[in-house]
């Protein structure tokens, strides 16, 4: 679990964005996490402690004189073992708060008496004009010096039926965030580029020839470079996954379109990540028209060219980024997999340990690379992703 032996303060401030935070104290509990609920008097307008409590498993304190801690001093002891504090939905008024170290209630006291080694983040949560409103961002620009992590807000339709900037995010999304939160930012600075997920070669308009390949391995690298500080473009194959929060995501379907694209952002680019399943080949004489059964018998005769190797060609770049490969075998991956790395010329390729990974949320890799080969123990694909992040990003 990705919070497993955390224990998090998560502060609840008044706005409608409050229902929002049920949903995120599941997903928080369910990574692993302690989740310690504190709630100003405006948030228990939207959203009863009773629910936050059964939701969280543990009481909610919403009074700075709560006399259930036996020295009185909720605002000290309730951030001693925190790994971290997170407002969502955090107001206006209390991004004032924060910005100008006022403590006149449970939670505004937590965070200024909280030990600067627990990081604060915050989800901001409001109308788009309190948002755009010169003091909300002289506020914001003050919080951020103050080195606290500002997730959102987002743009979009908001309660009150006007529309812009002030939407908080999306509870899977600040999940996203926060677990982010907790990895080394080895890649910080850094531009990766990553492909996921399989191609797509047509035959005709409604038929094609493809793979089994989910994008799973690939869309779990390009969420853990990203929690790693790097800033990620994913170029995916058709999959039915959500982009990982942050990443710029371009579809394309077939393996032509995914060389163009590769090629048109590799300039620049501190690593490329081939994690795609790319066809070999594609068929030339494919049908504008769908192909239809004559009722004799007869069965369509494709013909086939090679398509473009995309590693190969980053790899061939005069100013090359760090070329990771990735390669699936039905059999001898060992033999296979170091022929592969040397034949497309790169210093690291990832095998996977079985072909029917495809598919599945566990794996387990083989790394190649000068040194011969190492394994990496079967688990969680992003856990091997973070895994695969560290290694790369110790290379270069």
């Amino acid at each position: 679990m990705d919070l497993a032996g955390k224990k998090i303060v998560l502060g609840m401030t008044g706005g409608i964005a409050c229902y929002k935070v049920a949903e995120l104290t599941r997903g928080l509990t369910k990574a692993g996490a302690t989740v310690q609920v504190v709630m100003t008097q405006a948030a228990t307008q939207f959203i009863t402690p009773i629910t936050m409590q059964a939701l969280s498993g543990r009481p909610v304190y919403t009074d700075q004189w709560d006399a259930r801690i036996d020295n009185n001093m909720a605002h000290i002891d309730l951030t001693r073992d925190a790994d971290a504090v997170v407002i969502a939905p955090c107001s206006t008024d209390f991004m004032f708060k924060l910005a100008h170290g006022a403590c006149d209630d449970l939670l505004s006291t937590l965070c200024v008496a909280r030990p600067m080694t627990v990081p604060l983040l915050i989800a901001p949560a409001m109308n788009v004009e309190m948002w755009q409103n010169s003091a909300t961002q002289r506020n914001l620009a003050q919080i951020k010096a103050d080195g606290v992590a500002v997730l959102g807000p987002d743009a979009g339709d908001q309660a009150c039926g006007e529309t812009g900037m002030g939407r908080m995010l999306e509870p899977e999304q600040l999940l996203e965030e926060v677990i982010a939160s907790f990895q080394p930012k080895r890649l910080a600075g850094k531009r990766i580029l990553v492909t996921a997920g399989p191609t797509f070669e047509p035959i005709d308009p409604v038929r094609g020839i493809t793979n089994l390949s989910s994008g799973k391995m690939g869309y779990a690298i390009a969420r853990a470079a990203r929690e790693a500080g790097a800033d990620v473009c994913l170029v995916s194959g058709p999959t039915a996954l959500d982009t990982p929060f942050g990443v710029h995501r371009i579809n394309v379907q077939t393996a032509q379109q995914m060389h163009d694209v590769v090629m048109s952002h590799a300039s620049g680019q501190d690593v490329f990540i081939a994690v795609a399943a790319v066809a070999d080949w594609r068929v030339t004489n494919a049908s504008e028209q769908k192909l239809k059964k004559n009722g004799k018998g007869d069965v369509p005769q494709l013909q086939f060219e090679q398509n473009p190797d995309i590693l190969a060609s980053v790899a061939a770049l005069p100013k090359r980024p760090y070329c990771v490969g990735f390669a699936a075998e039905s059999e001898n991956l060992l033999q296979y997999g170091e022929e592969k790395r040397k034949k497309k010329g790169i210093p690291l390729l990832v095998g996977n340990i079985g072909h029917q990974t495809f598919g599945k949320d566990e794996n387990e890799l083989v790394l190649f690379d000068d040194n011969g080969n190492r394994r990496i123990a079967r688990a969680a694909k992003q856990d091997l992703a973070r895994q695969l992040i560290a290694e790369i990003a110790t290379r270069i």
